[in-house]
């Protein structure tokens, strides 16, 4: 799903639901951002706080944009949304606002899922189980309806598109391919590492925290 270093600000690790609301098959969803594990605060961007604050920041200056995305797993692509133009810039309090919005009232009969998801990915994995990967960068989409995919095979890359507070991978698991109505359901990781005691550990079929310094290997 990625490489490299992440953190999970929300996660079911550390509450559930992990996004708040059980809305759009979020409730273990998973957030994954990258930082700067050695600057005070672990900033997700290469620029200053202030600049962030009154100016906002563009998204080419978050570290996790434009990272590849792979494949969680083997399955179909059963949905492939590509094409929703993200903003340039994150801006603290429009993002906060539309987050807001979007969680708590995200009409599925009447509003565009896409404002929410952005660029997205859905992929079939067995009966009833479908995974999404979402906020993709715009553009990046690198598998079609129909494709059967392999694990860690590339299919996109991270953005901010859609409902985001900045560049972020959204993924979880559901019960339907459709995000407006569909139930979430829990998921652990097959393998990852994390720091412990200064040295990387192993976990294996674990739920990172959102203190969690994780690293997913090829």
């Amino acid at each position: 799903m990625n490489r490299g270093e992440w953190l999970s600000p929300n996660t079911p690790g550390t509450k559930i639901p992990s996004h708040g609301t059980d809305q759009l098959g979020t409730r273990y969803a998973y957030d994954f951002i990258q930082v700067d594990w050695e600057r005070k605060g672990r900033p997700v961007y290469r620029g200053s706080l202030p600049q962030y604050l009154l100016f906002g920041m563009p998204i080419s200056d978050y570290y996790c944009w434009g990272q590849e995305v792979y494949a969680p797993c083997d399955g179909i692509v059963v949905q492939a949304a590509d094409g929703y133009k993200e903003r340039e810039k994150t801006n603290l309090r429009s993002d906060m606002y539309n987050a807001y919005k979007n969680a708590h009232y995200f009409d599925p009969k009447k509003d565009d899922v896409q404002s929410v998801a952005g660029n997205y990915i859905i992929m079939k994995i067995d009966d009833n189980v479908y995974a999404a990967l979402v906020h993709l960068q715009t553009g990046s989409i690198q598998v079609t309806v129909g494709q059967s995919v392999k694990k860690g095979g590339v299919i996109g890359k991270v953005g901010h598109s859609g409902n985001s507070f900045g560049p972020h991978l959204h993924f979880q698991l559901m019960d339907s391919s459709d995000i407006a109505t569909a139930k979430g359901l829990p998921c652990a990781f097959e393998k990852y590492e994390i720091i412990q005691d200064g040295e990387w550990q192993d976990v294996v079929n674990g739920i990172p925290t959102d203190k969690d310094r994780i690293r997913f290997s090829p």
